[in-house]
Parts: C-alpha cells; structure tokens; sequence
C-alpha cells in the first residue's frame, strides 16, 4: 500500500511539472497512477455556445469520484502548480464556463451511468451519478412508474451539470427549481482544514448534514466542488399528458393569464410562453406540437412590425385516477383571455411531452443549424419590471430577422431556497411572482452572421443585460460577466456569502475557472501567510 501510494505520489508530481511547464507534455494518453490523463481534445475546449474556445492541458475520465478527489489531493497539495481544473458535463454552456484554459478538464459523462431507485410510501427516490444525464433518468424511472417532479427543458443534460446552476422548466413554479428537489449530494471538494492544508475530500451532504456546502454546491456554479452523486425526489409519473397553446396579441393579456394559471398548482402542471416574432419562430415552436394549428397572423413590416404571443401549459393524465382532463382543461380556458378560436390541445405521451426540444434538435440537425453559435441571454426579472423588459427586448431585436425562440414565464419565488447559491432579483415582501426570460438565439456563419455580426449580437444582449440590472433589478441566469466587477454587482449583498464559501471550500480556487470568478492562487495567499 506504502509503495503504490509513493508511486502515485511520483506520478502526480510529474503530472504538476508537466502541466506547469510552457511546453505542452501531454500529447497522448499518460498514465499517472491511477489517473489515466488523456490530450486535450476539441471537445474539452468547445460548448454549446460555440463563442470561445480554451484549450486544457489535459483531460481526466474518471472512472470514479476517488479519481476526481485524488487530482484536487494533490493539486491542492502542491505549491509547484496554479493549475486549474473545470467538471464538464453535456458541454452545454454558453460562455466557456466548463473549460479550463491550460488546465485539467473533468469529463463527467465518463463515471459510470449509476442508477439507484428507492420507492417508498411517502417518499421515492433515485440515486445518480452525477454524469447522468436526465433523459437516461426518465427512460429508467418511468420503467417503475416514477419520474423525477422537476425538468429543464432540454433533456440531454447531465444531473450535475444543470444542479451547479439550478434547473429550471414550466414545473419551476409547482414544485421549484431541480435544486429545490434534491435530497443528498455527493461532492468532491477541497477542505480548508485545521492544519491549513488543503486535501480532495469526498463528502456526502444533505439539508441534516454539512448543510453549508449543500447549499453552496446548489447553484454553486461550479466553485465549491463537483456533484458526482445525487439523491432526486421522485413522484409518481403520469401516462399521458394534456398538451394546450393559446395565442395572444397583447402582452398584458399574456403575462395576466400565465400568473393566473401559476395561481392553480392543483389543476395546472407545467406552465411556459414564448413571443412569436416571425414565420419562423412560428414554426420552429410548432415542430413538437403533434396538433394542427391554424393561426396565420399579420406579422406587418419592418417598420411596424406585430408582436404575437403563444402561453402553453400542460396538465397530467393519470388515468387510473379517472380524472377527466378534458374538463379540467375546459375550467382552465374558460378564465383565459386568448385570442378568439385561438386555443389548441392535444394529448401526448409524458415521455415524448418532456423529451420534446429533441425534436426540435433533430429538425436543425437535419439542416446543419445545431452546431452554429447561440449567444444565449436568461434573465430573471421582477414582476413590476416585466413590461418594461419587453420594451427593452424589442428596442434591441430586429423581429423580421431574429433566429431563434425567446421564453418567457413566471416563477413563484418561494419554491427557491435562498440558502443555496442561486442569485434571485431583490424585490418586496408582497412580490410572489418574477419571469425568466431566455432570449435562444442561433448565428449561423454560413447564413450571413460573420464574427463582427456575432460580437454585434453579444453586445447587444450585454445592454439588455445592463440596463436591466441597472434600472429594472434583473438578474442573469446561467451568468456570463467579463470581469470581477461584473460578478460582484450580479451578487451584490450576496458576495459575501458567497465568497466564504469559497474561501472555505476551494480556497486555492482551483474550481470552476470557466466562470471567471476567481482566479487562481498559490499556497500562500490563500492561507494568509
């Protein structure tokens, strides 16, 4: 045991010179130790975004969280190395936050696809790996009837990816965001100890135990170590479900009948919007919907162009429970205030209901538009600032041109808990409701949008990014800021908090580069010496 531990020992110093030196060592695979660490590789250095492209020094696929643990052991050890390390789920964000330049990226999706299910009386759960990704988690849960009570809307994401953020969908204002529906985590993360040294520790935390990194890890961005396990709540899964889309011309009208259906979590389950901006919006939405929709609006010119908008929700068809969801449906839509004969349901699977942005994807896939650039905006905005977001939007979209879908739904603030990293608007006591707003937008290259139209496009959604903190209060989701500055401002009084938890769980911040939150440091600045 004394000799394998000093040949790892060995193996991972030469790693830390490897990394360090201004010559690149790793081009193929090296086997240190235990730790099988591979040459950087397009994927590592690339994400959904396609907008930068930083290149690791090397890659680990873990076999195991002991193999994470042992890379951030003795890179917190170590006084040779400032290197980095990023955990990489499905890859996809947008602004780089899962890469390490020059440093090590963690592939997750190379821990074993682990799944464990407990169905209870009162309670069901699933243990998962954290590389798993959700739709692998709904096709083996809903094999005994179960499903997890919260979604995103994209499916191919990993279970720790989108649990380092939050996870949200139009179940968020039901039953909260994926975080708020976690009962355990598994985290590799580096202690602070008492002796000042820092060391990979593989820590199971829960609400009752090491709640401080629980919260901190939820909605941590990445900063204070890396999920490789959680405990998901589970329910009970339906069989089918009750699909309905409402169009509408006025934005009040819009965003009055999305709070009022929010306001019914015993009738309604799922509930999101988005704005109809051209034939094409129109039709990329409808790819889906497995209904006939008749709905031909005058979309005017370029100069006067209308604005139209669709709400959709959902409602769940046990069956066995002989609910009659047609009528529920009725009830529902008879208080809405949509456009006359503008109302469209269909029933589909619950399977192919919350697998349905495959379809979508598959569609661009087919045209060669799912590998382009999306520079993608999310806002989380009050509920007093809303119309005024929807000015901001439209001063700084082009409706005739825009490629993509633009969301918009409520949230109820509380089903988030504020212990966790999240950061929400500031509001007043009396505001239940905020919106989410995710401006999905797609820049094709080959279709005409060069760099100069891509960076035109980023500084645009900076400004309505801005202005919106500024004046409105708003708050990015899934957060991009170019400089510390930024970051601090988007915390605000938050940044205390948050920065403890760093100093307290990373503090040689070698987590989560990406971001662009901290940078590294050695050995004596983190301990103060």
């Amino acid at each position: 045991m004394e000799v394998s531990m000093l040949c790892t020992r060995v193996s991972l110093l030469i790693l830390i010179l490897s990394l360090c030196s201004p010559y690149k060592f790793i081009q193929s695979p090296m086997d240190f130790g235990p730790l099988n660490l591979l040459p950087t590789t397009t994927t590592a250095s690339s994400d959904f975004g396609r907008i930068l492209f930083h290149a690791p020094a090397a890659v680990l696929k873990p076999q195991s969280s002991r193999d994470i643990s042992l890379l951030l052991s003795f890179l917190s050890g170590s006084s040779l190395s400032k290197v980095t390390v990023a955990a990489r789920g499905a890859g996809h964000s947008i602004h780089g936050q899962a890469q390490a330049l020059d440093g090590i990226v963690v592939e997750m999706c190379s821990l074993p696809a682990e799944i464990e299910f407990y169905k209870g009386g009162e309670i069901s759960y699933a243990d998962v790996s954290g590389g798993v990704m959700w739709i692998d988690l709904l096709e083996q849960s809903l094999k005994l009837g179960l499903a997890p009570r919260s979604w995103t809307d994209y499916l191919y994401l990993t279970v720790g990816g989108t649990l380092s953020n939050a996870g949200i969908s139009g179940q968020t204002f039901k039953h909260g965001p994926q975080i708020s529906n976690v009962l355990q985590l598994e985290v590799v993360t580096d202690f602070l100890l008492l002796c000042f040294t820092g060391r990979g520790e593989i820590v199971t935390c829960s609400p009752s135990k090491d709640a401080d990194l629980f919260n901190a890890v939820l909605g941590g961005l990445g900063q204070f170590g890396i999920i490789t396990r959680a405990r998901i709540l589970l329910q009970e899964a339906p069989q089918k479900v009750r699909w309905v889309r409402a169009f509408y011309d006025d934005f009040n009208t819009f965003t009055k009948d999305q709070e009022l259906l929010v306001s019914m979590p015993d009738l309604v389950d799922y509930v999101e919007g988005f704005i109809v901006l051209n034939e094409q919006s129109l039709h990329s939405s409808s790819i889906a919907f497995p209904a006939n929709v008749d709905f031909n609006p005058d979309f005017g010119t370029k100069k006067s162009p209308n604005i139209y908008y669709c709400m959709e929700f959902a409602v769940h068809d046990y069956q066995h429970k002989n609910t009659d969801v047609e009528q529920i449906v009725e009830v529902i839509s008879r208080q809405m205030s949509h456009m006359v004969s503008q109302l469209y349901t269909v029933e589909v699977s619950y399977f192919d209901f919350l697998n349905r942005v495959r379809m979508e994807e598959m569609s661009l896939r087919s045209i060669g538009l799912w590998e382009v650039h999306h520079p993608w905006l999310n806002m989380f905005v009050p509920k007093a600032g809303i119309n005024d977001f929807r000015d901001l939007l439209m001063d700084n979209v082009s409706p005739d041109s825009f490629e993509g879908l633009i969301l918009i739904y409520p949230l109820l603030r509380d089903k988030w808990d504020t212990n966790t990293s999240v950061v929400l608007p500031d509001s007043g006591s009396t505001e239940r409701v905020m919106y989410v707003v995710g401006i999905l937008r797609s820049a094709n290259p080959e279709g005409g949008c060069s760099h100069h139209c891509l960076q035109e496009l980023l500084r645009r959604h900076r400004r309505i990014a801005d202005t919106a903190g500024v004046h409105l209060g708003a708050k990015q989701y899934l957060a991009h800021h170019p400089t510390p500055s930024g970051w601090h401002q988007h915390f605000g009084w938050r940044w205390e908090r948050f920065a403890e938890r760093k100093t307290r769980f990373d503090p040689l911040r070698i987590l989560g580069p990406g971001q662009g939150i901290f940078p590294r440091r050695d050995d004596s600045a983190a301990y103060g010496s």
